[in-house]
């Protein structure tokens, strides 16, 4: 398997540029954006191709512009895989909650491809044994089920002002659309919608009910986040209704762990 120094090498040549070649094109490169950074000598091309030297995101830059080739494919000669983030993400719990463009960058997914033949989605079932076999698919093939209405977001690992419906680490799926907010209607609290709101402080997600001049931010009765009331909409904007959540189970901390009242007055 080759390296990624030679990788570079044999791209190059096949190509037909130089060394020379190179560095005068990365010298274009760093004059355009006004860094030597982005400048590649002979001497330094020799080292990555023949020494295992890394380059630097700037003269990788430089050297993805000058062959032609996406940035994250020559990542992924040096063991850096973007496509692999979306499994990468469960290893970093950010406190407060927030959008997540994580993903926004990743070329390819790897979905199933192939199904059991047995299954029937009506029943429920262990959906990893129904998979016969998994596969990488462009993420441009998956753009027929682009909706631009759904923005997503993601549950701090501090946040537990709708615990315990949605836990701390859960991934949740924005209609926004659905940005008014509803007054009453509702039979139980799994029927009263929910909302992902951005305040001056950050993100969270919480029941709303609305008066003349404010927004009452209202958590779920078993967590230990007290209600907040804000002025609307200049210190609180509904970005929009919950309409679907991603989470694991039985792995956030119990509701002893959440921050205490001063430390949410602080965090507030």
């Amino acid at each position: 398997m080759f390296s990624g120094g030679q990788n570079l090498r044999a791209l190059r040549e096949q190509l037909g540029l130089t060394m020379r070649d190179v560095e005068s094109a990365s010298a274009r490169i760093a004059e355009k954006h006004g860094s030597d950074e982005y400048a590649i000598p002979p001497s330094r091309l020799s080292d990555v191709e023949t020494k295992g030297v890394i380059p630097s995101i700037y003269r990788l830059y430089s050297l993805a512009v000058i062959y032609r080739k996406d940035v994250r494919e020559l990542l992924s000669w040096y063991g850096v895989d973007l496509n692999t983030m979306a499994m990468d993400l469960e290893l970093a719990y950010p406190p407060k909650s927030h959008l997540s463009e994580a993903l926004s960058s990743i070329a390819s997914v790897q979905v199933p491809v192939r199904l059991d033949p047995s299954f029937d989605p009506r029943r429920t079932a262990n959906f990893g044994r129904m998979i016969e076999q998994w596969g990488y698919v462009p993420m441009a093939y998956l753009a027929q089920f682009a909706n631009c209405q759904y923005t997503y977001g993601y549950i701090g690992s501090e946040d537990f002002t709708m615990y315990p419906i949605l836990p701390p680490g859960a991934f949740v799926q924005v209609d926004e659309s659905k940005n008014k907010v509803l007054d009453g209607g509702w039979r139980s609290e799994y029927e009263r919608p929910i909302y992902f709101v951005e305040t001056r402080s950050g993100h969270t997600c919480c029941w709303c009910t609305l008066t003349r001049e404010e927004i009452i931010l209202q958590p779920h009765p078993l967590s230990p986040v007290a209600a907040r009331a804000l002025r609307y909409p200049q210190e609180a904007e509904v970005i929009g209704q919950v309409v679907g959540v991603a989470m694991r189970l039985g792995e956030w901390r119990p509701v002893f762990d959440a921050p205490s009242s001063k430390e949410r007055a602080t965090l507030n």
